[in-house]
């Protein structure tokens, strides 16, 4: 099992309870949407798994470590080496060209910042489709490449775990069509596990299992 919550309970008042004595198990390299109505909880719940946030109660496992127990220094280490993000907007910064926003994970560690570092780079550069703009900037990009570039940002460490919060709600349909095609086949390729947020169901259907999210608890439906 990758990843376990037992009753997790998170609220932001004593009247409004988000997530409440929430469960969740996920395999190593499943798929796994969560949709909902707004509101509902879905990027606090993905905060939580990113160790971003810390639940008010309950427990959560990664590799069947208790994250609880584990230092705020710890957690960051902890979400650096096993957990990429990919955000609705991209995140990237506007003074850096492709290349280097995606090595940024890297800069943290010295064990990282090697000659199999960047191959690992350009690979991902290459097979996101965007070796022709690897030194361009930002906003010198489409809004699909900006995605793709924070994909292979995520993935540039080799996480176990790939967190993604509306990756495709900025983009037009065919390029979210085209995201969510790519986030597939990296997991297939890579391995990695693959929590998508997402309002849309035809991104939800291509996932192996989809949540619905409400009154602060999960419920499993069919993809």
């Amino acid at each position: 099992m990758l990843l376990k919550l037992e009753k997790i309970t998170k609220s932001y008042s004593k009247d409004r309870t988000i997530l409440d004595q929430l469960d969740l198990e996920i395999k190593a390299g499943e798929r796994i949407a969560i949709v909902g109505p707004s509101g509902s909880g879905k990027t606090t719940l993905l905060n939580l798994i990113g160790t971003l946030d810390r639940p008010d109660s309950g427990k959560m496992f990664f590799e069947s470590q208790d994250l609880s127990a584990f230092s705020d220094q710890q957690l960051a280490a902890f979400r650096n080496e096993k957990i990429g993000f990919v955000f609705q907007m991209h995140h990237l910064l506007p003074q850096l060209t492709l290349h280097e926003n995606i090595l940024l994970p890297t800069l943290t560690d010295k064990k990282l910042q090697g000659k199999e570092t960047l191959e690992r780079a350009q690979k991902l550069i290459a097979r996101m489709g965007l070796a022709e703009v690897t030194h361009q900037k930002p906003s010198e990009l489409s809004g699909g490449e900006c995605q793709r570039t924070a994909v292979a940002r995520a993935l540039i460490n080799r996480p176990g775990l790939i967190l993604a919060d509306e990756p495709t709600g900025a983009l037009d349909q065919k390029s979210a069509f085209n995201l969510t095609d790519l986030l597939v086949e990296l997991n297939q390729e890579e391995g990695v596990t693959l929590i998508v947020v997402t309002h849309s169901m035809e991104v939800a259907r291509k996932m192996d299992r989809i949540y619905r999210l409400e009154i602060g608890k999960l419920q499993e439906s069919k993809p």
